[in-house]
């Protein structure tokens, strides 16, 4: 008989599923950033790039203080999530509602990173993980800053233009 799973398993597995999203979305952003139109929104996809590296050197960091292998397991989520905004790219291309679309995609990944980085704290916690609880709210900070950000750049400019014909 198979041994009953714990929470403990529970938090490796979404630590691997979170691993392979960011692997994922690292290598996306440069490709949102040349699709984009505006020189903020290129700009603020290259910023966050430049973040995820970092947020997966932190989850490299929670992989050893749990003693496991720093591994992704395929995310079906994120894929389909990255599979959409690689459409929208196609779709859209040239047109002014692109980069509404770009950030409706990136947005749709923020809040699955978000979701993702609430769990593992809270199950952190719970497991007594203390050093690792900082190291998921910094990543979680920075998904919630990139967030307002991509709401404010919408607002400002992407969901304005996007409402006339070209």
């Amino acid at each position: 008989m198979a041994a009953t799973k714990t929470l403990d398993d529970l938090f490796v597995d979404t630590l691997k599923d979170i691993y392979f999203a960011e692997k994922q979305i690292l290598k996306a952003l440069p490709k949102m950033a040349r699709a984009a139109q505006s020189e903020e929104g290129k700009a603020g996809f290259l910023q966050h790039r430049d973040e995820t590296q970092g947020q997966i050197e932190r989850l490299e960091q929670v992989f050893e203080l749990v003693g496991k292998a720093a591994r992704g397991k395929t995310c079906e989520a994120i894929q389909g999530l990255i599979a959409e905004g690689e459409e929208i790219m196609e779709e859209f291309k040239g047109s002014p509602a692109l980069d509404a679309g770009l950030i409706s995609s990136a947005q749709a990944v923020e809040h699955y990173e978000i979701a993702r980085y609430g769990t593992l704290i809270e199950w952190a916690k719970q497991l007594g993980l203390k050093e690792a609880v900082p190291l998921l709210q910094a990543n979680l900070a920075e998904e919630e800053a990139t967030d307002k950000k991509l709401t404010q750049l919408a607002k400002a400019s992407a969901n304005v233009k996007g409402t006339k014909a070209a």
